[in-house]
């Protein structure tokens, strides 16, 4: 299936903004389904093979928070929230309850296509690309997004999961808030997006780092950060 052929649900309860996001999407041949009132969204992701959400967060009768929430726990479906919220608090919230991207309204049709691709691009899993990552003290495993420090379970966003994953892939190599915000986020940085990075680390360390674990995440001031193992495995 190429990715012309995905379905698209629209949640939105602004008509005109949902048929202009049709129009769009259709023209690049994805197949379109819009839902006004956001009832029965995660059913109708089930039943209809969904790939992609774009999502508004305010909707007449179920909050735009409380679908990105269930759709999370429930499913695997990229979202893409597209509101009118434009605080960072916002944005933030939306990453942490598993946003794959947040575009602020009034927006750019065609910006919004090329989130789409890239989200889309983002989803597909790669034939043989390793998705479990063990070293002392800390298990990630991306396919079950689980990880365990010390052999417990830590509740990580899929964010935070994913952030955790890419530094380890990289251990001991300093990976730029460029990067990290591109590969994780699907963005380039800009005013305020840094802190997007930087906020989801502190959040990171506070959860999994233990006294005694072989390894921390480490800021390199100016640049990034590195997760540091000690075993020295690279």
């Amino acid at each position: 299936m190429t990715f012309k052929e995905k379905s698209i649900l629209v949640v939105e309860d602004d008509q005109n903004i949902a048929e202009l996001i049709r129009l769009y999407l259709a023209n690049q041949g994805y197949r379109v389904i819009i839902s006004l009132t956001g009832r029965g969204v995660v059913e109708q992701v089930q039943r209809e093979g969904i790939d992609l959400v774009i999502l508004d967060l305010r909707l007449p009768h179920v909050s735009g928070w409380e679908i990105c929430r269930t759709l999370r726990q429930q499913t695997t479906v990229p979202i893409i929230i597209v509101t009118a919220k434009r605080d960072i608090s916002d944005k933030l919230r939306g990453f942490d309850l598993g946003a794959d991207d947040y575009i602020v309204k009034p927006f750019d049709p065609l910006e919004l296509l090329a989130r789409v691709r890239a989200v889309l691009k983002r989803s597909q899993v790669s034939p043989g690309r390793p998705e479990s990552i063990i070293l002392p003290g800390l298990e990630i495993d991306l396919g079950r997004y689980e990880v365990r420090v010390n052999n417990k379970l830590v509740e990580l966003t899929p964010k935070e999961t994913e952030l955790l994953y890419t530094l380890a892939s990289h251990p001991n190599h300093v990976l730029t808030r460029e990067y990290l915000l591109k590969k994780i986020w699907g963005y380039a940085i800009s005013v305020g997006t840094s802190r997007t990075v930087d906020v989801h680390i502190n959040r990171l360390r506070d959860k999994i780092e233990k006294p005694g674990v072989p390894w921390h995440i480490k800021t390199v001031w100016g640049v990034g950060y590195k997760f540091e193992n000690e075993a020295g495995q690279e």
